[in-house]
């Protein structure tokens, strides 16, 4: 993709991206829905998404406002795991593994949320219900219980694909024989809390029907999140009114000025999470509901009102806003929904006038109700009416502070075995502080309060759970105590804030500070927080005749962050008055002869220039186009207008011109033009450091005349072909990973670090080479994949290409035998249709300009002793077919004849061999489309093979139903690259396959 800013360039990209994605759509409109199976829960009504006779029928559905918040969090980046809904149950007693697969999988077909994609549609998101599959992997591992928490950390931190329909994963540990844990992994854009109780009751239903020989439910029809989200898309003009009362309310709300961490935080879009726990005396809960029972109050409200007690003694604040969570479930009618379902509610209560703990609590159940009455209101679409004044002055969001009561964790219970409670944690914090009063041990309730260990020291968190464990203590006893009655269980702990930890003014530093007299110079707070970062060692501001201040600091060591992080730092902790325009980075600072800073010797002391240059230019007309006014360098993208959507526009725009890495994150940190265009000055320059860092050698192209690139070169096929290439005595530039280029570093093989996201690298590593062979690819960014392919077919200038693409663009032909070069067949996947599309830049492009001839190499599943081939092989295509082979589970294959068709398998080509057909596409291109096939394997043969070589008895079952995963039936000609693709010893079906399982690791084969 051509990394030019003219307007041109930009529109011929787009008009492209529009234009692929109308095909795609195309091809999944015409999609002919799957039945679901019946499975342990006999028939399941098919959830397509669709009510009758309204909603798009092009399979599009508009997001519910709480899926957009999820999307717009995955978007905007840094989200990590803190959206993944982990639900793990310890179960001891019989467990029938191959009975969960089948209530998991009718549980998947019952419910559309559970198998729906997101996609974009003119740049808003919206969500397609994809067929019901036939089978939901659960895959067994064997591992004693001091391994497990491990185990199900890293499978719960696994990302999601939200645009492959994945919205729930299955793990299932093995312990003993009859002792098991269960992990669902979901990602909370499809569940919340009341999803799990739902999704509980329905598994053990249906697993009890599948163990029980009746395969027979007696579950209702749900009802379909798809139709939640659209009454509450076509409800959203009617609220306008309400809107503005919660506007109004929430008009003048600033967040709650929370102590600032001692140290700096590392600039880190990473939020990770801890929690500190206080015990309490078991009678404390039932003292609480009495107390609240006399005000005519609940137990949540109680809680509430202590939690606002303990953040008013935080933070010395009286008007204080506190976030908790509503529902949009109400009546019978969503009685069994599965589905994100949640809305923020900002409670917001005045706590002036030393009012006692009743009166709080009488002043929030008011605001509660308040709140609760306009739960159907999205609080996301109040931060955008709120525009700027939705957040503090330094950024920092409305609702940081939340607070609830945490019960009894729902646990999946199976008949016949008993449930434990397994908690999984996430890494990430959703807000900086949230306090809860925990009672899932009635036993031994606890406080507790959760925080971003980025924001608030662990000292400050260990005090706040402290206090409001002493709070909740003191009301149980005496709830007329006024506020300032409430002891506190620190004795060092001042009853009045600690004012040094307020964010600055702006209006000269704090008393007592021995250069307190000096607003700017070392005393400006911007030069106090600076000096507070361990690796600073001095700094000073700078405020110019006119214009913003601007700062200078030292650092102890050459190593360390640069000016733009400590400027993000600064923007993170100070008030938006003490923020400089720029921060530089000097090795000493210019002093007189008598000692005193020399302030006109300071670089740019002057008033600092607007930035200068193609990504200025580039930024300065994206802020125009996103958000429709034109910004000078220093205006605050809220005060513009944006928001979170807006940011993540705005990113991907400049991501795609510049070709430089940007989330949406880096948006809302950065917020003018001036610091984001120093953050891409600064992403550009160590992009072009690496680039020199790895590079070949000048002299490499004069003295290796014929260097082949290759991409994806750690990659099961990229490493093949490496190797092949090496053995034949070719120079090779390398395209790989920095984690990983050390894997593939030797004799006649340069490394160049890189991937598909990096088009300014792609751009460069093509220039250097005179052969390219393209076997890259991110199974799942179509976006990021289209992207590379242009960007490297506009660089292509000499020599020929090969690019390895995959027989899915055939789609699924309506013949048996496929002739290569076929034109596609519907439907054609998505991951197809992004190999159609990128072989078809490459074809157009062959023969012009100087460059070579082209070659679109088509390959079925690839075999060979690879560790990422032997993962597809686990998890892949016929991961399905493989995990049941492992564990000896009944294997269902279709019948020969079923539908009408004699053979159902699957093509598999070597590694090696493939190798070789690329290479030779090199020396003698194929002009065109070629296949690569070692063979063609029908599914008995593989299962038994399988079995065979795992040692494990399956009982194969053929019938007339085809299984959506094996409905394949296609054998493709090969004849183009029959030479190269001539089989070697040891390269039959039997030993490659042997090599793999024979290379796991022992326990995951």
């Amino acid at each position: 993709m051509s990394t030019d800013a003219d307007s041109a360039a930009r529109e011929r990209q787009q008009h492209l991206q529009r234009e692929l994605l109308r095909r795609a759509r195309a091809g999944t409109a015409r999609r002919v829905t799957a039945e679901p199976t019946a499975g342990a829960g006999g028939p399941v009504p098919k959830d397509t998404g669709h009510a009758s006779g309204s909603g798009p029928q092009d399979g599009s559905i508009p997001l519910s406002r709480a899926q957009r918040r999820m999307w717009l969090m995955e978007r905007l980046g840094g989200a990590g795991d803190s959206y993944h809904v982990p639900f793990a149950t310890r179960v001891r007693g019989p467990f029938d593994v191959a009975a969960f697969t089948g209530a998991l999988t009718s549980l998947v077909a019952r419910h559309g949320i559970l198998r729906t994609r997101y996609t974009e549609r003119a740049g808003e998101p919206c969500q397609e219900v994809l067929p019901a599959p036939r089978t939901v992997p659960v895959p067994v591992v064997d591992t004693d219980a001091t391994h497990a928490p491990g185990l199900l950390r890293r499978e719960s931190a696994r990302p999601f694909d939200l645009t492959a329909g994945e919205a729930v994963r299955a793990l299932v540990l093995r312990h003993g024989p009859q002792d098991h844990t269960l992990l669902l992994t979901f990602h909370h854009i499809a569940v919340d809390g009341g999803s799990l109780e739902t999704v509980a009751g329905e598994l053990a239903v249906l697993y009890t029907a599948a163990t029980d020989g009746t395969g027979r439910h007696t579950l209702a029809a749900p009802p379909r999140y798809a139709d939640h989200a659209r009454r509450e898309h076509d409800a959203l003009p009617g609220h306008a009114a309400e809107l503005d009362r919660w506007s109004d309310l929430l008009a003048d709300a600033a967040p709650p000025r929370l102590p600032r961490p001692a140290a700096a935080a590392p600039t880190t879009a990473h939020r990770p999470a801890a929690v500190r726990t206080v015990p309490l005396a078991p009678t404390v809960p039932d003292a609480l509901r009495a107390l609240g029972a006399d005000r005519n109050a609940t137990l949540f409200a109680v809680s509430l009102t202590a939690a606002f007690a303990a953040l008013h003694r935080l933070t010395g604040d009286d008007d204080l806003i506190i976030g908790v969570a509503g529902t949009h479930r109400s009546g019978t009618a969503m009685r069994g929904l599965v589905g994100l379902c949640v809305n923020t509610l900002p409670v917001r209560v005045d706590v002036s006038g030393a009012p006692t703990f009743v009166q709080l609590l009488d002043r929030v159940r008011a605001a509660l109700l308040e709140a609760q009455s306009h739960r159907h209101i999205p609080f996301d679409l109040v931060l955008e009416r709120l525009g700027a004044g939705a957040r503090g002055a330094d950024g920092t969001a409305l609702v940081r502070v939340t607070s609830d009561v945490l019960g009894e964790p729902t646990v999946l219970r199976l008949p016949g075995t008993s449930a434990e409670y397994v908690d999984v944690p996430t890494d990430g914090a959703k807000f900086t502080l949230s306090y809860g009063l925990g009672l899932g041990d009635a036993a031994q309730p606890v406080a507790l309060v959760q925080y971003d260990a980025n924001a608030l020291d662990d000292t400050v968190a260990e005090t706040a759970v402290r206090d409001y464990a002493a709070l909740l203590h003191a009301v149980a006893a005496d709830p007329e105590l006024a506020l300032a009655q409430l002891p506190l269980t620190d004795p060092n702990h001042d009853a009045e804030p600690d004012h040094d930890a307020e964010p600055d003014r702006g209006d000269g530093p704090d008393g007592g500070e021995a250069d307190g007299d000096d607003p700017d110079g070392d005393g400006h707070p911007a030069a106090r927080a600076l000096r507070a970062h361990p690796q600073v060692a001095d700094a000073t501001v700078v405020r110019p005749a006119q214009g913003p201040p601007v700062a200078y600091a030292v650092l102890h060591d050459s190593v360390g962050p640069s000016g733009h992080e400590l400027l993000g730092l600064l923007r993170r902790s100070l008030a938006a008055e003490s923020v400089p325009a720029t921060v530089t980075l000097l090795d000493a600072f210019p002093r007189a002869a008598a000692g005193p800073l020399d302030h006109g010797r300071l670089p740019g002391s002057s008033t600092p220039s607007a930035p200068s240059g193609p990504r200025a230019e580039a930024v300065t007309a994206t802020f125009a186009a996103v958000l429709g006014v034109l910004p000078s360098p220093d205006d605050d993208f809220f005060a513009l207008g944006g928001h979170s959507l807006k940011a993540v526009q705005l990113a991907e725009r400049l991501r795609t011109d510049l070709g430089l890495p940007l989330t949406g994150l880096d948006v809302l940190q950065a917020r003018t033009p001036r610091a984001l265009t120093a953050l891409l000055d600064e992403r550009a320059a160590r992009q072009n450091a690496a680039k020199a860092a790895s590079r070949p050698a000048p002299r490499s192209r004069e003295i290796r005349p014929g260097t082949v690139l290759v991409t994806g070169a750690t990659g099961g096929v990229g490493a093949f072909v490496v190797r092949e290439l090496a053995a034949q005595g070719r120079p090779v530039l390398a395209l790989a990973r920095p984690e990983s280029a050390h894997l593939i570093a030797g004799e006649g093989v340069d490394v160049i670090e890189g991937d598909l996201s990096d088009l300014a690298g792609l751009r460069d590593a093509v220039a250097h080479a005179d052969a390219i062979v393209h076997s890259a690819c991110t199974f799942t960014r179509h976006d990021v994949d289209l992207a590379a392919m242009e960007t490297m077919v506009d660089a292509w200038r000499r020599g020929p290409f090969v690019f390895v693409s995959s027989v899915d663009a055939y789609g699924h032909p309506d013949t048996d035998r496929v002739a290569e070069e076929a034109p596609p067949h519907g439907p054609v996947s998505p991951y197809g249709r992004a190999k159609l599309d990128c072989e078809a830049l490459l074809l157009r492009a062959a023969g012009t300009e100087g460059r070579g001839g082209a070659s679109a190499v088509r390959s079925p599943i690839v075999w060979g002793a690879h560790d990422r081939l032997r993962e597809q092989l686990r998890w892949g295509a016929i991961g399905t077919l493989y995990q049941s082979a492992r564990e000896g589970r009944p294997i269902e294959l279709p019948r020969p004849g079923a539908a009408g068709h004699p053979w159902y398998g699957v093509a598999w080509v070597h590694a090696a061999a493939l190798a070789r057909a690329v290479t030779e596409s090199l020396d003698r291109p194929v002009h065109g489309v070629a296949n690569a096939s070692s063979g063609h394997v029908s599914w008995r043969d593989l299962a038994l093979d399988l079995t065979e070589l795992l040692d494990t008895r399956a009982d194969l079952r053929e019938s007339d139903d085809v299984p959506r995963d094996l409905d394949h039936r296609w054998h493709y000609d090969a004849a183009r690259l029959a030479r190269p693709l001539r089989a070697r010893p040891g390269e039959d079906r039997r030993t490659v396959l042997a090599e793999m399982i024979g290379g796991m690791t022992p326990g995951t084969a």
